[in-house]
């Protein structure tokens, strides 16, 4: 049990959950069953993607790291690639449950992870497969919230949407282009891309150190990632000073086709279609206090260690720097979802720091 723990890095598995989390806030969505399993997709690809990197690394470990489960003989070669199988394959289990566009991004998601461990990661676009990676998680979260199929009971009558201004038209009674127009997965992706990209950022920059944390000597990177950290915290926090009030908080994209017209409501910038989408209302008095707080979390995790990393470049200082970035991405995933207007989802997700803490004293998450 102690060799699979290690293998699978627990300690660090409670970054995945946030993600879909900060993905259902960023449709406006409180989390429900599509949530739950995309999360629990997630959770599954996240371990698969752990057994297959040390499988990958079997080889280079039994110089580096002979302690490791596999190059230290507890745990076979043959087992870690099984077992990434088979969560690989229970990751999609799960995301198809949630309806085909779920699907599709994981199965993006599970190419990706073993596109990363198998050839990427040893290349210059490892960083950047792994910020697709947890972008992409994101995404999966946002998707599944959004379109999930509502489950067993009796199929619903015809959907309505509600206009900024008139009665409530049926999804169903559209103009003759309806082939054109955006579908709902469409939207929520568009919706919850800035929160990826965001997320994504920081992921890039946490890879781009742990590839010196075996040999160390590398300053100009954790200070280029230090700068990148404060540059994401005051991106989160700019964007929602920026908002008017009585602005929704969903986040918008520029660009993109979809809008916001109020509350509550997506629209497309032809005025063809108005999609009912959020749940939570608009964010409460409290939300700011919290997402500062979150955020100030965030930059506390992961700024000393890179700093220290950056004046002292050595192998154990360079892994603690990637350590604490990974524990970061707890308080930014709360920030984003708080800053999308779900401060309960924001709390939920620095509920696990305590537990992500504790476990890592015990299991690396390096």
């Amino acid at each position: 049990m102690r060799a699979w723990t290690e293998l699978f890095r627990v300690s660090a598995l409670f970054s995945a959950p946030g993600d879909g989390l900060a993905g259902a806030a960023a449709v406006g969505r409180s989390p429900g069953r599509g949530t739950a399993l995309a999360i629990g997709a997630s959770l599954c690809l996240y371990e698969a993607g752990m057994a297959l990197n040390d499988w990958a690394d079997r080889e280079e470990d039994a110089v580096d790291r002979p302690h490791r489960p596999i190059p230290s003989g507890r745990i076979s070669p043959p087992a870690a690639l099984g077992a990434a199988g088979v969560l690989t394959a229970a990751g999609l289990v799960l995301a198809a449950r949630a309806g085909r566009p779920a699907l599709a991004v994981a199965t993006g998601l599970a190419g990706t992870v073993w596109a990363y461990d198998l050839h990427l990661k040893h290349t210059k676009a490892g960083p950047a497969a792994m910020a697709a990676a947890r972008s992409l998680d994101l995404l999966l979260g946002a998707t599944a919230t959004a379109t999930a199929p509502a489950g067993r009971g009796p199929r619903p009558g015809p959907r309505t949407a509600r206009p900024a201004r008139g009665g409530a038209v049926p999804l169903t009674a559209a103009p003759d282009n309806v082939a054109a127009r955006p579908r709902p997965a469409l939207g929520a992706l568009a919706a919850a891309l800035p929160a990826a990209l965001v997320l994504g950022a920081h992921t890039y920059g946490v890879t781009a150190v742990s590839r010196h944390e075996a040999q160390g000597g590398s300053t100009a990177v954790p200070l280029a990632v230090l700068a990148t950290t404060a540059t994401l915290g005051a991106i989160v926090l700019a964007a929602h000073r920026g908002r008017r009030p009585g602005e929704p908080t969903t986040p918008g994209l520029g660009g993109s086709g979809l809008g916001v017209t109020g509350p509550g409501e997506y629209r497309e910038s032809h005025q063809h279609l108005t999609i009912p989408a959020p749940d939570h209302p608009t964010a409460p008095a409290l939300t700011p206090l919290l997402l500062t707080a979150f955020t100030g979390a965030y930059l506390r995790t992961a700024g000393p260690p890179l700093l220290h990393a950056a004046l002292n470049p050595s192998p154990p200082l360079t892994q603690r720097a990637v350590g604490g970035g990974i524990r970061a991405m707890i308080p930014l995933q709360a920030a984003l979802a708080t800053r999308a207007g779900a401060p309960a989802s924001g709390l939920a997700v620095m509920a696990l720091v305590p537990l992500a803490r504790s476990l890592a004293r015990k299991v690396s998450p390096t």
